[in-house]
């Protein structure tokens, strides 16, 4: 668990030992491969293809992105993988791990630097 951001405008500041910050309008996420920034906060608008973190359903209002891919970034191999809010009927993500609001709520506040999502069961 690399670092919490969340939507000033629709959640409090969350308790949580990690690195926290609040998400603005123009910040967003690459996710073109070929691009230096892949898999990076970047700013929109922005030349390659990224995705927006403000978005108008609440997915997105609370994101811990996870270290998956970053160290170091290999081209192709994934980009976006968040812990974030589910959606209301749980439908699967993209790629990501969702937990309903209140569940994810206890996950930050017993989280650190240190802490690990682990994922198993994928076939």
């Amino acid at each position: 668990m690399r670092q919490l951001f969340y939507r000033p405008d629709r959640e409090a500041r969350p308790r949580t030992a990690l690195p926290t910050d609040a998400l603005a309008h123009t910040d967003g996420w690459c996710d073109a491969p070929a691009d230096r920034a892949y898999n990076r906060r970047v700013l929109l608008p922005y030349p390659a293809s990224a995705e927006s973190l403000w978005r108008e359903d609440h997915l997105y209002d609370l994101i811990v992105v996870l270290g998956y891919n970053d160290k170091p970034v290999v081209p192709g191999q994934g980009s976006a993988i968040f812990l974030h809010l589910a959606s209301p009927d749980f439908a699967p993500t993209v790629g990501c791990v969702a937990l309903g609001r209140d569940d994810l709520l206890t996950v930050l506040a017993a989280a650190d630097p240190a802490s690990r999502v682990i994922v198993t069961g994928m076939d």
